[in-house]
């Protein structure tokens, strides 16, 4: 290992996201890293599928790491701190990299290989297969590769066969997922894709051993926007009976399982007949609308937990979801009520962003 006054300190954090986000992010990190009183300047390119934040003054990026909470980001798939990139010579990947791990004085538990989510990354996987296992033995050898090293994990990031970036995660801070991508197997029965986005939320907002009591057989739920079916199918299939709101027709197999009542009606106006266990939305208006339909249902206490997703615009993604989840936690918190909320731009959404509020008391 480098001494410590040879090392090389870590002066930025990395972050993947959907290409054709990198903006999103970038605005995301630099405004959150404002707040917390750090200076620095966000860099991307645009269609690259990650983006960076540049630390300017003198404390190394772990700080601002620790500060910045993973679970809090919305446009993000992953976040690393990370060396800067470097440019490899095609006789000799390897020298380069190991010479950065050494002198960053780095060590990790495990190496992770991962390319931007684009064809070209794709294309990278013949060059990363050749490159893994004599890595990996040449770290082990020198030290930095071990099995005890606190969960830390060492990220080379591909951006092209002469191009790579080291980062290193932490957990507790970071996706658990390679590339932060959840890749979910389509169940043929559900009646659209869109069905993938309501799975995903419930991977991603709650823990899979609190599965049986939060999503439980016998729950009652409410599908606002529900035609065709893709986000009814998934609560049936949990075993829950569903009101689904909806003027359009509903497809598949799901009013003969007895445990959907249909109501062709304005998902907007109407309301339950008794308190639900579950709200979820999927309806295509305006953010500012939806997340004020859904603030009545919660200040009402109309259901305990929610899953909804909201349309983004073309520009300005990012301010007008932050608006969005402040104005509702602000209307909560008003209310007196508590809750639980986060949000996510997850793999299986598009141009949308999606929301779980859960009640607290």
């Amino acid at each position: 290992m480098a001494s410590l006054a040879d090392r090389v300190v870590p002066d930025q954090l990395l972050f993947y996201c959907r290409p054709g986000f990198e903006a999103d992010v970038a605005t995301e990190v630099a405004e959150r890293v404002e707040r917390l009183g750090w200076q620095g300047r966000a860099e991307f390119i645009e269609q690259g599928g990650f983006a960076c934040f540049v630390v300017d003054d003198e404390r190394p990026a772990n700080e601002l790491h620790r500060q910045l909470k993973f679970e809090q980001l919305v446009f993000a798939r992953q976040s690393l701190v990370a060396l800067a990139p470097m440019g490899l010579n095609r006789d000799d990947r390897m020298s380069p990299i190991l010479a950065q791990v050494m002198t960053s004085g780095w060590s990790f538990e495990s190496i992770w290989h991962e390319t931007p989510d684009t064809n070209e990354g794709k294309a990278l996987a013949g060059l990363i297969k050749a490159l893994t296992r004599p890595l990996e033995s040449a770290l082990r050898k020198r030290g930095a590769l071990r099995r005890k090293a606190g969960g830390r994990r060492l990220h080379l990031f591909w951006m092209d066969g002469d191009f790579v970036q080291l980062g290193m995660s932490f957990p507790g801070n970071r996706s658990e997922l390679p590339g932060g991508i959840r890749r979910l197997r389509f169940p043929s029965a559900a009646p659209s894709r869109s069905t993938l986005k309501l799975e995903e939320a419930w991977h991603e907002f709650i823990p899979r051993d609190e599965w049986s009591v939060r999503l439980a057989e016998g729950m009652q739920a409410a599908d606002l926007g529900a035609a065709p079916g893709g986000w009814t199918w998934q609560l049936v299939a949990r075993g829950m009976h569903v009101f689904a709101i909806d003027n359009g027709p509903m497809k598949g197999d799901l009013m003969a399982t007895g445990m959907v009542e249909h109501l062709r009606e304005d998902g907007f106006v109407w309301e339950p007949p008794y308190r639900l266990d579950w709200l979820v939305c999927d309806i295509v208006d305006k953010p500012a609308r939806v997340t004020a339909m859904v603030q009545r249902w919660l200040i009402r206490r109309w259901c305990r937990e929610a899953v909804f997703n909201l349309k983004l615009p073309m520009k300005r993604r990012w301010e007008e979801v932050d608006r969005c989840l402040v104005l509702l936690g602000e209307a909560l918190e008003n209310a007196g009520i508590r809750t639980e909320l986060r949000c996510r731009h997850l793999y299986h959404d598009r141009e949308e962003v999606t929301v779980h509020v859960r009640l607290l008391d």
